[in-house]
């Protein structure tokens, strides 16, 4: 059902690397029924620094009613496959019990949904809760203090109203340390 797309930086992807990636990534497989022909885009990426030799993993399935993506970084190529994988396998689950979850409190069946294979699903998912809501007031600010701010604040994420363009935007810090900026039409 599957067909896969590997691709190496920074390593040759070898045979038993592809066949490991796709056996594992095949594990996906069966949470869906019937579902068209998808590429799996498999990106695996070796960080050679001397210091600390790293691989990370990145897996993109783009679905007809989902996109799957996710990405691990550890010391070894095949342990970072392994924990894409099971991150992956948690977002199918996550997606599964919501749209189940929806369509019990709505009294619909979810005939246009996927068909996603029945499986017995663990006692200790929570379904997502909003626990604490926040309102705030935005202030118009250049995209270097909404930084400074967050900072201040010691928050991961800041949201601002862009002075240049009065419009709503996001500053947020990235897993490399570095910052990011998402701007809204």
């Amino acid at each position: 059902m599957f067909k896969y797309n590997v691709r190496g930086e920074n390593i040759e992807v070898t045979e038993p690397i592809r066949s490991y990636a796709e056996k594992k990534l095949g594990r996906l497989e069966k949470y869906f029924g019937n579902v068209p022909e998808t590429t799996a885009h498999v990106n695996l990426k070796v960080y050679p620094f001397p210091a600390e030799k790293s691989a990370k993993v990145e897996v993109t399935v783009p679905l007809p009613f989902l996109v799957l993506r996710a990405e691990e970084t550890s010391s070894d190529l095949y342990g970072s496959i392994d924990l894409v994988v099971d991150k992956l396998e948690r977002q199918v689950r996550k997606y599964k019990t919501k749209i189940h979850r929806k369509s019990r409190e709505r009294g619909f069946d979810i005939g246009n949904e996927p068909n996603l294979i029945e499986e017995k699903m663990e006692d200790d998912e929570n379904p997502l809760e909003i626990v604490r809501t926040k309102r705030l007031s935005l202030k118009p600010m250049d995209s270097e203090e909404a930084v400074l701010q967050m900072n201040m604040l010691g928050h991961n994420f800041f949201i601002f109203e862009d002075a240049e363009t009065n419009g709503t935007s996001i500053v947020y810090r990235r897993k490399d340390g570095k910052f990011g900026l998402i701007e809204t039409d």
